[in-house]
């Protein structure tokens, strides 16, 4: 978990990293995939490094909500497929296109 709160421990099943090089370091030492749950400072934080995206768009609307996905935060990936999780929910996903 990447977090600047002091407050939050490590646990047994939990590691806690201060920031995002940490992260990125650990994940080189990982054999499954590394997973970002923003908010929005977290994704612009890892958007130079995101390969994938899993988007699923809630229809729903949340009354004063200030924190975002980046605008742009598809450019340069393609979708790849979806799957409809259940009516009028559905996940694409993106990988990001080749360059050159």
């Amino acid at each position: 978990m990447l977090s600047r709160e002091a407050q939050i421990e490590p646990q047994d099943s939990l590691v806690v990293l201060r920031d995002v090089d940490s992260v990125l370091a650990l994940a080189k030492t990982l054999d499954s995939d590394l997973y970002v749950i923003g908010g929005e400072q977290v994704y612009r934080s890892f958007l130079p490094v995101i390969d994938r995206w899993i988007v699923t768009r809630v229809p729903l609307v949340v009354e004063a909500a200030d924190a975002f996905v980046p605008q742009n935060y598809l450019d340069g990936f393609h979708e790849v497929g979806s799957k409809e999780l259940e009516p009028n929910l559905v996940a694409h996903y993106y990988e990001r296109a080749p360059t050159g």
